[in-house]
C-alpha cells in the first residue's frame, strides 16, 4: 500500500514526451496537432500520454506553445513527475 504522502513513482515512460518533442522539432520550426498524434501513434506511448497529446486544441503550434499545452496537461493531471515536462 503506497504511503498517503509518498511521492509518485517515475514512470518506464518517463522522458518519452520530451523525446517526441524533439523528434517533432528536429528541421521544424512548427508542426500541427495532427502531426503530434501521428507521431505518438509512431513511439506507441502509453495511455495516460496518448491522452495528453489528444487534449491538444487543433492547431499549428511552436515549440513553446507546443510544450506549454503538454506541460499545463501533465500538471493538471498530477502527472508532470510520472511522465517528466518537456521543453
Amino acid at each position: 500500500m503506497d504511503e498517503p504522502n509518498a511521492m509518485p513513482r517515475r514512470s518506464d515512460e518517463h522522458g518519452t514526451l520530451q523525446r517526441l518533442v524533439d523528434a517533432l522539432f528536429r528541421g521544424n520550426k512548427h508542426v500541427r496537432r495532427l502531426d503530434c498524434l501521428v507521431l505518438a501513434e509512431t513511439f506507441e506511448l502509453c495511455a495516460d500520454l496518448q491522452e495528453i497529446i489528444g487534449l491538444l486544441p487543433p492547431g499549428t503550434y511552436t515549440r513553446q506553445k507546443l510544450c506549454d499545452q503538454l506541460n499545463s496537461a501533465l500538471t493538471g493531471h498530477g502527472w508532470g513527475l510520472v511522465y517528466g515536462t518537456v521543453d
